[in-house]
């Protein structure tokens, strides 16, 4: 099948992880531009393909170049609803190429070749073949297909436009449709390749981590290729609809996981949160300075107020962790009237890069717009709190509630106390008091504790 390509073909190299040192180039990534788009057509020249720009064999070892990937397909059965679908399965056919790495979607993706698979002839016309080959392999209602790659740098950013201008209308098509609405969600297990325990859960409220997916795109999909990546999950009993917990999300992240975790939170960051990927549009996190949650994407270079950028940030829950205070999304999430409602939604968010902010700008409550801060307002924890103070950020409000319990609480103790405390959510600061006129402050505090005794001598 694959006999004019000098490299293997199989889905025993998905995973594979094409480190700096192995690298001969690098395409699209964080530092360059690059997108990929699936197209249904009606006059598509099957088997045709094209490169629009230097080769590999013309690249310079070590450098990195734009990149795109334009995917024309037509058959009788084919309908617009399944470009999406059919497109975010470039990442894992991509994949099954010995020695090419292909991570993210749209316009984030980023591959690298390796040196051996160019030393031994590989170029970028192999790829279009082994995609062409394999798409109507796993997707016979493919009848034609043509593949074009950019290299050129001025048609990769004319393409990557017209690329965008196709997931902004796919997406908004998915808006109008609320969880209450259906009686099936879908999940997703595409990236465990890369990150074996994660579990994406896609419903009408809360699309796919990579933004590549929204609940239609699943519908088509579980359709087309019921035994695939993609697969419907009955809508179970609501067990708490402001975190968004089902039985059946449970149980379905139980089984997908191998058991790794049993329950997952659709709309916090805390307790259960969904786990993260790696192919993830942005972060979600937590500041407990302030009790305030962040958000910082993929495209964003600079640090967050906590002194970090985004790739230490997505280390910290990639990978199919799930982990408290930290969560993976879209941005398209941010434009759901459920985003991190069990959280206080965008009374919640405290900092988020412009970049961002001026995309779901009119998802952002009007009153909230000018209290949340961006990289122009604040560069550290100090100018946050100084920032939250002086907008009459909400988030205070909730600092001043969380702290006057805790504090009555202990000035109560008095005679022989004994009380059993569930796990504590992080607060700002936590005076105790004590005898012999000194006093503990304990800030930026997270405590876990069975139990607690505080006896008066």
């Amino acid at each position: 099948m694959f006999g004019d390509i000098p490299v293997e073909i199989s889905p025993m190299y998905e995973g594979e992880r094409i480190r700096a040192a192995n690298m001969f180039v690098e395409l699209a990534g964080p530092k360059s531009v690059g997108a990929e788009l699936v197209l249904v057509s009606d006059n598509v020249e099957d088997g045709k393909i094209e490169v629009i720009g230097p080769e590999l064999k013309d690249m310079e070892e070590g450098k990195r170049y734009p990149f795109g990937i334009l995917m024309e397909i037509s058959g009788e059965k084919l309908e617009k609803d399944l470009e999406g679908v059919i497109e975010r399965r470039i990442h894992e056919i991509c994949n099954y190429v010995q020695g090419f790495m292909h991570l993210n979607q749209r316009d984030k993706i980023w591959c690298r070749i390796g040196k051996d698979s160019h030393s031994k002839g590989f170029e970028l016309k192999h790829l279009g073949q082994a995609l062409s080959t394999l798409f109507k392999d796993e997707f016979p209602i493919i009848e034609a297909i043509s593949i074009t790659i950019f290299t050129e740098e001025e048609k990769v950013k004319e393409f990557v436009e017209k690329a965008v201008s196709e997931y902004r209308a796919r997406d908004s098509k998915a808006r109008d449709l609320s969880e209450e609405d259906v009686d099936v969600f879908y999940g997703c297990i595409m990236c465990q390749s890369f990150a074996p325990t994660h579990v994406c859960i896609i419903t009408p409220d809360r699309p796919a981590l990579c933004g590549g997916i929204n609940w239609f795109d699943c519908r088509a999909a579980a359709k087309i290729d019921p035994e695939g990546p993609i697969f419907e999950i009955p809508k179970g009993d609501l067990l708490d609809p402001v975190s968004g917990e089902y039985t059946t999300l449970n149980a379905t992240v139980a089984d997908k996981s191998q058991s790794t975790f049993d329950k997952v939170y659709l709309h916090s960051i805390f307790g259960h949160p969904h786990t993260s990927c790696g192919c993830f549009e942005a972060v979600a996190f937590y500041i407990p300075e302030v009790d305030g949650i962040g958000i910082v994407h993929r495209d964003f270079k600079g640090d967050t107020p906590m002194g970090i950028p985004f790739s230490a940030m997505a280390g910290q829950c990639s990978g199919g962790k799930q982990v408290e205070g930290f969560a993976g999304l879209c941005i398209e999430y941010m434009r759901s009237p459920k985003f991190l409602q069990a959280d206080g939604g965008y009374e919640r968010i405290v900092w988020l890069p412009k970049g961002i902010k001026e995309r779901v700008l009119e998802s952002i409550p009007e009153e909230l717009r000018d209290k949340i801060a961006t990289e122009e307002d604040v560069s550290s924890i100090h100018n946050l709190k100084k920032f939250l103070n002086e907008k009459d950020h909400p988030v205070l409000k909730r600092i001043a509630e969380l702290d006057a319990p805790v504090e009555e609480q202990v000035e109560e103790a008095g005679a022989e106390l004994v009380e059993e405390l569930v796990q504590f959510a992080q607060i700002p600061e936590m005076a105790i008091p004590t005898s012999g006129g000194i006093k503990i402050i304990l800030k930026n505090a997270k405590i876990y504790a069975e139990k607690i005794i505080i006896k008066k001598k």
